[in-house]
């Protein structure tokens, strides 16, 4: 199976927002990202509209020719703006204030019957939903009562232990992959992946797509964006052959 990379663009528009103005604009850097060899799009439009705005969804959606996968909460407002644009995908993530970015995955588990009527609205509507959960087997075992399509796994602790424990953490999460394929859904993974991490977690066979942002708009400061996602778009591909 191939593996799909999904480029974050949020941290594109935090640089932006940081001044104000309309640069450096998200929408060409995912058409910078489309280039270097990124399968897809991924936008989380916070609340708080700390980084990407409803303006930047409206023109992603006008625009972008690979698909959008739109990063959300589970409130209404976020669902009214995704049954408005219907993106290709939307991910439910956990989403507080305070923090600085998602810091762990979604209690899919605690939250079924809230997140029941946003996993049924968005499919209804043809979004293909994925749920943001730790590699946990109580949490994919949510995902199939929740009928979620996808899964997508937190790989942040995977990114910031070292030696045993983060070989205990690939474990987990190749171990959440398969039992997530077993049981018909797709899995994807994201958060902390790095060109010095990326490629035990891309050689896992049944992970389908990564998601990865953060890390690339930084190393693109350094060397260009198109040669940072193209960087990673190799790596990925030489991990998985």
């Amino acid at each position: 199976m191939s593996l799909r990379l999904g480029v974050n663009i949020d941290h594109v528009a935090t640089i932006r927002n940081a001044r104000g103005g309309a640069h450096p604009d998200p929408v060409r850097a995912a058409f910078a990202a489309a280039a270097a060899g990124a399968d897809g799009i991924t936008a989380h439009l916070r609340e708080d509209r700390r980084h990407i705005t409803d303006g930047d969804i409206d023109a992603l959606m006008a625009t972008l020719e690979i698909p959008l996968n739109l990063e959300m909460a589970a409130t209404e407002e976020m669902l009214a703006i995704a049954l408005a644009h219907r993106p290709h995908a939307a991910c439910i993530v956990p989403e507080k204030r305070q923090e600085r970015t998602t810091e762990g995955g979604l209690d899919a588990a605690g939250q079924l019957g809230q997140l029941a009527f946003y996993v049924d609205k968005l499919g209804a509507a043809n979004i293909r939903v994925s749920l943001f959960i730790e590699p946990d087997p109580a949490q994919i075992e949510a995902a199939i009562r929740l009928g979620a399509p996808v899964v997508e796994f937190h790989t942040g602790r995977y990114a910031h232990v070292e030696g045993d424990e983060r070989a205990e953490e690939l474990k987990r999460i190749a171990d959440a992959a398969a039992l997530a394929v077993k049981n018909g859904i797709e899995p994807h993974a994201g958060h902390g992946l790095t060109f010095d991490n990326v490629a035990a977690v891309a050689a896992i066979p049944q992970l389908a797509e990564l998601n990865i942002g953060h890390f690339l708009v930084g190393e693109a400061i350094f060397t260009g964006f198109e040669a940072s996602v193209r960087r990673m778009r190799e790596m990925m591909d030489e991990a998985r052959r």
